[in-house]
């Protein structure tokens, strides 16, 4: 008597691009770092409440021991936040994950890596050309506005990734190692993340993040701004710190001595 047998799976694993916030401890001062998170989950409980967080000791010179490390994920978590893992490093920090219970990620890696003293320039010229600084009087002249119609179109195709379609809510759009064009909509609670520049069309309503492998010069353009957040290189603004009078605007966003700056392009 022949048995059948089920071979469906009963879950379907998928490995893919996953925006996680990631907490570059400079300084290992636990009611200071739970404070801190503290404030950003309360001015912007919408983009930090409950957000997963990776919690990275590679700026500090020695790793944490594992009651500080424990302390820190606590408070963290009383704060409004999910530690969901440490940035990879070195084998102390690998010990340290086992005895946290939490795994350890190496996406964040690259962006803190040295070269000769100096940080490491990603290979990706696409994704990571960065125009030089706008002047602070006249930022807006440094990139002046991107063209439109079919010539923007074949000039992007050439460099980087176009999203033709809407971004909708829940959708995450990653052009890995290039920029990014959309050429429509990001909507709220969408995600569009380029190792290079972001460039957008329409508005965007949704989170806009360039220089995600840690590209200090990458920028973002778009033509209606009413972002929830931007991001470059990790350093980001949301909404509740962007001047009203900017939103509704085609602006450009870049990073200077490690703010954030918006400026409207016309």
């Amino acid at each position: 008597m022949s048995v059948a047998v089920d071979y469906e799976q009963a879950g379907e694993l998928k490995i893919g691009q996953v925006g996680i916030a990631n907490l570059r401890i400079r300084t290992l001062d636990v009611p200071r770092l739970v404070e801190e998170m503290r404030s950003r989950v309360q001015r912007a409980p919408n983009m930090f409440g409950r957000a997963a967080v990776v919690i990275d000791f590679g700026g500090l010179s020695h790793t944490p021991d594992t009651a500080t490390a424990q302390a820190l994920l606590e408070g963290l978590r009383a704060a409004g936040v999910l530690p969901v893992a440490l940035a990879y490093g070195t084998s102390e920090i690998e010990k340290l994950s086992q005895a946290l219970g939490l795994p350890l990620l190496a996406k964040f890696r690259a962006g803190y890596e040295r070269v000769d003293g100096a940080a490491a320039e990603t290979a990706a010229p696409a994704r990571r050309e960065t125009p030089a600084p706008a002047p602070a009087a006249e930022p807006a002249k440094a990139a002046p506005r991107p063209p439109a119609g079919a010539a923007a179109v074949a000039q992007a195709s050439s460099v980087g990734m176009i999203q033709s379609t809407p971004v909708r809510s829940g959708q995450q759009i990653y052009a890995d190692n290039r920029d990014l064009t959309v050429l429509t909509t990001v909507g709220a609670g969408a995600e569009v993340i380029a190792d290079g520049s972001v460039h957008i069309y329409g508005p965007l309503r949704g989170r806009a993040l360039a220089g995600a492998q840690g590209n200090a010069r990458a920028r973002i353009f778009c033509r209606e701004f009413h972002a929830e957040l931007v991001a470059i290189a990790g350093h980001y603004k949301v909404l509740e710190d962007i001047p009203k009078d900017l939103r509704g605007k085609p602006v450009q966003v870049w990073l200077e001595d490690e703010q954030i700056k918006i400026a409207a392009l016309d």
